[in-house]
Protein backbone atom coordinates (compact mmCIF):
# COMPACT_ATOMS: atom_id res chain seq x y z
CA UNK A 1 0.00 0.00 0.00
CA UNK A 2 1.31 3.46 -0.80
CA UNK A 3 1.19 6.24 1.78
CA UNK A 4 -1.64 8.08 -0.07
CA UNK A 5 -3.63 4.81 -0.19
CA UNK A 6 -2.95 4.27 3.52
CA UNK A 7 -4.11 7.81 4.38
CA UNK A 8 -7.33 7.27 2.40
CA UNK A 9 -7.91 3.87 4.06
CA UNK A 10 -6.92 4.37 7.70
CA UNK A 11 -9.97 4.20 10.01
CA UNK A 12 -10.60 6.90 12.61
CA UNK A 13 -10.59 4.38 15.43
CA UNK A 14 -7.61 2.17 16.14
CA UNK A 15 -3.93 2.88 15.74
CA UNK A 16 -2.15 1.92 12.54
CA UNK A 17 1.24 2.49 10.96
CA UNK A 18 2.59 1.75 7.51
CA UNK A 19 5.91 -0.12 7.41
CA UNK A 20 7.37 -0.36 3.90
CA UNK A 21 3.90 -0.60 2.35
CA UNK A 22 2.51 -3.04 4.95
CA UNK A 23 -0.21 -1.96 7.40
CA UNK A 24 0.70 -2.67 11.03
CA UNK A 25 -1.92 -2.42 13.77
CA UNK A 26 -0.54 -1.07 17.04
CA UNK A 27 -1.99 -2.39 20.31
CA UNK A 28 -0.66 -0.29 23.20
CA UNK A 29 -1.29 -1.54 26.74
CA UNK A 30 -2.68 0.54 29.57
CA UNK A 31 0.78 0.83 31.15
CA UNK A 32 2.21 2.03 27.81
CA UNK A 33 -0.46 4.75 27.69
CA UNK A 34 0.34 5.78 31.30
CA UNK A 35 3.99 6.36 30.32
CA UNK A 36 2.90 8.33 27.25
CA UNK A 37 0.53 10.39 29.43
CA UNK A 38 3.28 11.26 31.91
CA UNK A 39 5.65 12.34 29.12
CA UNK A 40 2.95 14.43 27.44
CA UNK A 41 2.15 16.15 30.73
CA UNK A 42 5.80 16.89 31.54
CA UNK A 43 6.51 18.29 28.07
CA UNK A 44 3.32 20.36 27.94
CA UNK A 45 4.22 21.99 31.27
CA UNK A 46 7.73 22.73 29.99
CA UNK A 47 6.41 24.22 26.72
CA UNK A 48 4.10 26.49 28.71
CA UNK A 49 6.78 27.53 31.22
CA UNK A 50 9.29 28.37 28.50
CA UNK A 51 6.67 29.93 26.20
CA UNK A 52 7.85 27.84 23.25
CA UNK A 53 5.94 27.91 19.97
CA UNK A 54 5.76 24.09 19.90
CA UNK A 55 2.85 21.73 20.38
CA UNK A 56 2.15 18.01 20.84
CA UNK A 57 -0.25 16.74 18.16
CA UNK A 58 -2.68 13.89 18.85
CA UNK A 59 -2.82 12.17 15.48
CA UNK A 60 0.18 12.92 13.32
CA UNK A 61 2.02 10.65 10.93
CA UNK A 62 5.76 10.87 10.26
CA UNK A 63 6.75 9.95 6.72
CA UNK A 64 10.41 9.24 6.06
CA UNK A 65 10.91 10.65 2.56
CA UNK A 66 11.35 8.13 -0.19
CA UNK A 67 9.68 5.33 1.77
CA UNK A 68 6.18 3.88 1.79
CA UNK A 69 6.14 4.16 5.57
CA UNK A 70 4.25 6.30 8.03
CA UNK A 71 4.82 6.19 11.78
CA UNK A 72 2.66 7.47 14.65
CA UNK A 73 5.08 8.48 17.39
CA UNK A 74 3.96 8.19 21.00
CA UNK A 75 5.07 11.75 21.80
CA UNK A 76 6.04 14.39 19.27
CA UNK A 77 7.04 18.02 19.84
CA UNK A 78 6.40 20.04 16.68
CA UNK A 79 7.64 23.54 15.85
CA UNK A 80 4.49 25.43 14.83
CA UNK A 81 6.40 27.94 12.69
CA UNK A 82 8.13 25.20 10.67
CA UNK A 83 4.82 23.71 9.53
CA UNK A 84 4.57 26.34 6.77
CA UNK A 85 7.28 24.34 4.93
CA UNK A 86 5.53 20.97 5.29
CA UNK A 87 4.16 19.88 1.90
CA UNK A 88 1.33 17.67 3.25
CA UNK A 89 0.37 19.45 6.48
CA UNK A 90 -2.48 21.60 5.13
CA UNK A 91 -4.49 18.62 3.85
CA UNK A 92 -3.17 15.74 6.01
CA UNK A 93 -1.54 15.70 9.43
CA UNK A 94 1.66 14.29 7.93
CA UNK A 95 5.16 15.55 8.70
CA UNK A 96 8.01 14.87 6.28
CA UNK A 97 10.69 17.37 7.33
CA UNK A 98 12.99 17.00 10.32
CA UNK A 99 13.02 20.78 10.77
CA UNK A 100 9.42 20.53 12.04
CA UNK A 101 10.31 18.01 14.76
CA UNK A 102 11.96 19.16 17.98
CA UNK A 103 11.68 15.83 19.81
CA UNK A 104 10.19 12.44 19.03
CA UNK A 105 9.52 9.66 21.57
CA UNK A 106 8.68 6.01 21.00
CA UNK A 107 7.58 4.03 24.06
CA UNK A 108 8.65 0.42 23.61
CA UNK A 109 6.21 -2.46 23.61
CA UNK A 110 6.40 -5.99 22.21
CA UNK A 111 7.36 -4.63 18.77
CA UNK A 112 10.64 -3.30 20.22
CA UNK A 113 12.75 -4.12 17.12
CA UNK A 114 10.82 -1.42 15.23
CA UNK A 115 11.83 1.27 17.74
CA UNK A 116 15.48 0.20 18.07
CA UNK A 117 16.18 -0.63 14.42
CA UNK A 118 13.65 0.36 11.73
CA UNK A 119 12.51 3.66 13.25
CA UNK A 120 15.98 4.46 14.61
CA UNK A 121 17.42 4.19 11.08
CA UNK A 122 14.55 6.11 9.46
CA UNK A 123 14.56 8.92 12.03
CA UNK A 124 18.35 9.15 11.80
CA UNK A 125 18.18 9.33 7.98
CA UNK A 126 15.56 12.09 8.25
CA UNK A 127 17.84 14.06 10.59
CA UNK A 128 15.41 14.25 13.51
CA UNK A 129 17.45 16.10 16.14
CA UNK A 130 16.32 14.19 19.24
CA UNK A 131 14.77 10.73 19.45
CA UNK A 132 13.93 8.95 22.71
CA UNK A 133 13.37 5.22 23.04
CA UNK A 134 11.56 4.67 26.35
CA UNK A 135 11.91 1.00 27.26
CA UNK A 136 10.20 1.03 30.66
CA UNK A 137 10.04 -2.78 30.86
CA UNK A 138 13.53 -3.55 29.55
CA UNK A 139 12.22 -5.46 26.53
CA UNK A 140 14.87 -4.42 24.00
CA UNK A 141 17.71 -6.64 22.89
CA UNK A 142 20.93 -6.77 24.92
CA UNK A 143 22.84 -5.03 22.13
CA UNK A 144 20.62 -1.98 22.73
CA UNK A 145 20.07 -1.91 26.51
CA UNK A 146 22.94 -4.01 27.84
CA UNK A 147 23.24 -7.15 29.90
CA UNK A 148 21.53 -7.75 32.22
CA UNK A 149 18.48 -6.30 30.52
CA UNK A 150 16.80 -3.57 32.56
CA UNK A 151 14.45 -0.63 32.01
CA UNK A 152 16.31 1.93 29.92
CA UNK A 153 15.67 5.26 28.25
CA UNK A 154 17.88 5.80 25.21
CA UNK A 155 18.28 9.39 24.06
CA UNK A 156 19.55 9.73 20.51
CA UNK A 157 21.05 13.07 19.53
CA UNK A 158 21.66 13.77 15.83
CA UNK A 159 25.27 14.90 15.34
CA UNK A 160 26.98 15.15 11.95
CA UNK A 161 24.46 12.90 10.23
CA UNK A 162 24.31 10.10 12.81
CA UNK A 163 22.78 9.46 16.20
CA UNK A 164 24.92 9.57 19.31
CA UNK A 165 23.14 7.62 22.04
CA UNK A 166 23.10 7.94 25.80
CA UNK A 167 21.46 5.38 28.09
CA UNK A 168 19.59 6.32 31.26
CA UNK A 169 18.70 3.68 33.82
CA UNK A 170 17.10 3.46 37.26
CA UNK A 171 18.01 6.39 39.51
CA UNK A 172 19.17 8.66 36.67
CA UNK A 173 18.03 12.19 35.92
CA UNK A 174 17.16 12.44 32.26
CA UNK A 175 19.23 14.94 30.30
CA UNK A 176 17.55 16.19 27.12
CA UNK A 177 19.88 17.93 24.64
CA UNK A 178 17.07 20.10 23.25
CA UNK A 179 15.23 20.72 26.53
CA UNK A 180 17.86 21.23 29.25
CA UNK A 181 15.29 22.57 31.75
CA UNK A 182 13.21 19.40 31.68
CA UNK A 183 12.79 18.07 35.22
CA UNK A 184 12.33 14.31 34.83
CA UNK A 185 13.88 11.17 36.25
CA UNK A 186 13.91 7.63 34.94
CA UNK A 187 12.22 6.51 38.16
CA UNK A 188 9.22 8.75 37.42
CA UNK A 189 8.91 7.29 33.92
CA UNK A 190 9.37 3.68 34.98
CA UNK A 191 6.88 4.08 37.86
CA UNK A 192 4.24 5.37 35.41
CA UNK A 193 4.41 2.03 33.60
CA UNK A 194 3.86 -0.11 36.71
Amino acid sequence: MSLPEFLAWVPESGRYELHDGVVVEMQPTGAHEQVVGLLNRKFNVLLEQENLNYFIPNTVLIQPLGYESGYKPDVLLVDSAALAQEPLWKRESVITLSSSIKLLVEVVSTNWPDDYARKFEDYEAMGICEYWIVDYLGLGGRRYIGNPKQPTITICRWVDGVYETQLFRQGDTISSPGFPNLQLTTDQVFAAGQ
